[in-house]
């Protein structure tokens, strides 16, 4: 089954603009609504808006009720495992087990230099990553966890409450192929990545294949999932003058560009996507930032969204 969501990001400047689109897109019928946790994102420059994302995450799960609520993805230079194998306990018991819980290893944020926090060289950051997943996983399933890894250490440790979901998702983020696809093969129950070129998300999505295999798993057990931007209009006329209003947004030469897969119409946006549920997609997140595009986010939870269910169901009939 195909899921539907956005990607909200937080971004904003009061608590009742996030408030209004989390319960927008739970009336709209999106399936999911995500966060992300970083504290200075670049993109919103060195003094932009940005909410701390688990404390906002729980207060978005206390006031919706049947969407999924998500993170993606937790960085593992905030916090220790054990700490936030506790947060999302927590949410998982204020969203009464809605919660899905997405690590990754950390990428730029201005504010390791802003606090003076430690920003460890990647490939210190990915061997935290995995101990983070064994340790995130043995405090959710209630073990009592002693732990002696090179960065994180457990002595008879517990987690009381334990999450109400028997299994609580754990959603790893990123694309790397020679270690992350690994980490997640051993660990995770959904892989969220940039769409990216479709070529290059094949290629991916074979190496993941190939990792499952020397890791005693189906490739069918991890649920794959994509963000990505789009900016949709009833008409191929008014497609192109919003593409020309949302590129005056962005700065020259922003990044942000790279993650806009569809400047058109429904119909488009759908023939864009269905290559990627082919490739086995089931999760198509749809990123939002301020200001909103909700023509965008309208348009895609009404026509896109049952468009893309119907079509990738009649291609596996």
């Amino acid at each position: 089954m195909l899921r539907f969501g956005v990607h909200s990001g937080q971004q904003y400047s009061t608590f009742d603009d996030c408030l209004d689109l989390w319960q927008r897109a739970e009336q709209l019928g999106y399936d999911w609504v995500s966060l992300f946790d970083h504290y200075r994102p670049p993109l919103g420059g060195p003094d932009g808006p940005c909410f701390d994302g688990p404390a906002l995450l729980a207060a978005l799960a206390a006031r919706t009720s049947r969407v999924r609520c998500a993170i993606l993805v937790s960085a593992v230079t905030w916090r220790h495992p054990a700490v936030a194998a506790a947060v999302a306990a927590t949410i998982d018991h204020i969203s009464s087990g809605r919660l899905e819980f997405g690590v990754g290893a950390a990428g730029p944020d201005l504010g390791y230099e802003q606090y003076g926090l430690p920003f460890p060289a990647p490939g210190t950051r990915l061997s935290m990553l995995e101990e983070y997943c064994q340790v995130i996983r043995r405090l959710w399933d209630g073990e009592r966890v002693t732990f002696h890894g090179e960065h994180y250490r457990l002595t008879d440790a517990y987690l009381r409450p334990r999450p109400i979901q028997r299994r609580l998702p754990l959603v790893i983020g990123g694309g790397g192929e020679r270690r992350t696809l690994r980490i997640v093969a051993r660990h995770a129950d959904v892989w969220n990545s940039l769409a990216g070129d479709l070529d290059g998300y094949r290629r991916k999505v074979g190496l993941l294949a190939g990792y499952c295999a020397e890791e005693g798993r189906r490739p069918q057990e991890i649920r794959q999932s994509i963000t990505f931007r789009a900016v949709l209009a009833p008409t191929p006329e008014e497609a192109a003058r919003r593409r020309a209003e949302r590129l005056a947004l962005l700065p020259p030469g922003s990044p942000d560009l790279a993650e806009y897969l569809t400047f058109g119409t429904p119909e488009e946006c759908v023939e864009e996507l269905l290559p990627y549920a082919e490739a086995g997609v089931r999760d198509f997140l749809l990123g939002c930032r301020p200001p909103l595009d909700w023509q965008t986010i309208e348009l895609f939870a009404t026509r896109v969204g049952p468009a893309l269910r119907e079509k990738a169901h009649a291609e596996r009939s």
